[in-house]
């Protein structure tokens, strides 16, 4: 693999605190019980629209969908400073880069957001390019903006792999023609990972090593 394309939230960034005080915002917001981690990881899905149909057991027009993306943003975003890189991100970079490989970043958190917060953390300088989400409401599939993004940078797929958290982050990979290894240390269960068919690591440096293995 001559390309590693890597997720953010929960696999560079270590958010799963402020993911889940954000959805237990949203469930405050509609008049249900705070949630565990363990059941908002029963319960993710893509789109992220299906994930609070569920747990708020009802099906969201535009308007409550708008609102449940803003309830969300504003908590995580008052939480984004308490919130720290992967163990070891700094060097895992480096090493990728050292190794030869060239690196981008690609998450469905909001561009806007995204690239001033990976400039923050003083990551940017790894990264080749850096797309976020365009629009001010998220949720969507990653597929459409992984396939974009490998154009843009003209990339042959079959040189790339995506590095992520969750399922949809192995059906983007498989729908661009690129390979993925998935880490537990986001928003979904080792269980769920493994039904991808995708190798499942417990850390970005042990992704990383896979690689070179």
């Amino acid at each position: 693999m001559k390309h590693v394309v890597w997720d953010w939230n929960g696999t560079l960034l270590n958010d799963n605190h402020a993911v889940l005080a954000a959805v237990n915002e949203v469930c405050a917001g509609f008049g249900r019980v705070e949630l565990s981690w363990g059941e908002w990881q029963a319960a993710y899905a893509r789109p992220m629209r299906l994930s609070y149909e569920q747990i708020l057991q009802r099906t969201l027009d535009e308007e409550e969908w708008a609102q449940v993306d803003k309830l969300y943003h504003d908590r995580y975003d008052a939480l984004l400073p308490t919130c720290e890189l992967a163990d070891g991100a700094h060097n895992v970079l480096r090493a990728c880069t050292a190794g030869g490989r060239t690196q981008s970043l690609l998450s469905m958190w909001f561009h806007s957001r995204l690239t001033p917060t990976v400039e923050h953390y003083g990551l940017t300088q790894y990264f080749t390019r850096v797309d976020g989400l365009p629009g001010e409401v998220g949720g969507g599939s990653k597929a459409d903006s992984l396939i974009r993004h490998l154009q843009a940078q003209q990339l042959d797929p079959s040189d790339v792999v995506l590095i992520g958290d969750v399922v949809d982050d192995a059906d983007a990979a498989q729908a661009a023609g690129a390979r993925c290894v998935l880490v537990t240390t986001g928003a979904m269960t080792l269980e769920a990972l493994q039904t991808t068919g995708a190798p499942v690591t417990t850390s970005i440096t042990q992704a990383l090593q896979l690689l070179d293995a």
